[in-house]
């Protein structure tokens, strides 16, 4: 009797005590241990993740990470510290090898080939190629004899040139040396519009002395998928990742996000984003 009174205390207790150190496995536990999650960041990727006149890093992936760390701090059941460590496009995959972050997040394409290096989160948004233009000159339905500009030696000179063939029209391709002087001639009016992933044309508008003179068409012409990078083989902090996206697709939390970094921008949202947050609202 004592015996059988022993086995069900011990089984009770094993039930019922929180998750313990010894338990939590991977980047869980290496968090656990240091009290804090450490998220990794580029700090000049606007609006995905960059500054603020403070220093502060900022951004509708950094608004995702902090969304994460909160999830991770209630698994673990103690207080975690947030610690925003600024990587580059050489080292951001190796930071994550080297444990000197947890979690990537910025404006990273998923890739198969990447996917050697790291693992990715569920996708967390989708970009291509748009347009960008002076407010109040609205080309979206007529291209025909406009000025396209685009940076020479792009992916989205290829693209442009390769859509405006596709669809037979007839418009003038202005090859830029950079994104900078695709504004000044944007603002110059020597082109009608400027070219480039939506992305860059957000950071652009942000960055610049008034964002408010321009105006960048949702529609996308090339597709793009971004993800968060976690380190391979780690599905427990992956699986958090993961639900904690899907919570904000099933729950629309991620218009709310995606308003705040885009909404000024954009009149409204792509077509491709809208059918990313149906396929990644997937049922608990």
């Amino acid at each position: 009797m004592l015996r059988s009174l022993l086995t069900l205390f011990l089984m009770f207790t094993f039930f019922a005590s929180p998750l313990s150190a010894q338990e939590l496995t991977g980047t869980l536990q290496k968090i656990q241990k240091a009290g804090k999650i450490k998220i990794g960041y580029r700090a000049h990727q606007p609006p995905m993740s960059f500054l603020d006149k403070n220093g502060k890093p900022i951004g509708y992936s950094i608004d995702l990470g902090r969304d994460i760390a909160a999830a991770v701090q209630y698994k673990i059941g103690q207080h975690i510290d947030v610690e925003y460590v600024p990587v580059t496009a050489a080292d951001r995959f190796t930071a994550l090898a080297d444990n000197k972050i947890d979690i990537l997040c910025g404006s990273t394409t998923k890739t198969l080939s990447r996917g050697e290096l790291v693992d990715f989160t569920q996708l967390t948004f989708v970009t291509g190629a748009s347009f960008m233009t002076l407010k109040g000159n609205d080309i979206r339905n007529n291209f025909k004899g406009k000025k396209l500009g685009v940076v020479k030696g792009t992916t989205t000179e290829v693209n442009l040139k390769k859509m405006l063939q596709e669809t037979g029209t007839e418009a003038d391709v202005v090859l830029l040396d950079s994104a900078a002087a695709g504004i000044k001639s944007l603002k110059s009016k020597k082109i009608d519009a400027l070219s480039a992933d939506q992305v860059v044309l957000i950071g652009l508008a942000m960055t610049s002395e008034k964002p408010g003179e321009f105006s960048i068409l949702s529609d996308l012409y090339t597709f793009e998928p971004f993800a968060l990078a976690v380190r391979r083989n780690d599905a427990d902090f992956r699986l958090i990742a993961d639900q904690v996206i899907s919570d904000l697709y099933r729950d629309k939390g991620i218009l709310k996000i995606y308003d705040r970094w885009f909404g000024q921008f954009s009149g409204r949202r792509s077509s491709a984003f809208e059918a990313l947050i149906q396929l990644n609202a997937i049922p608990k």
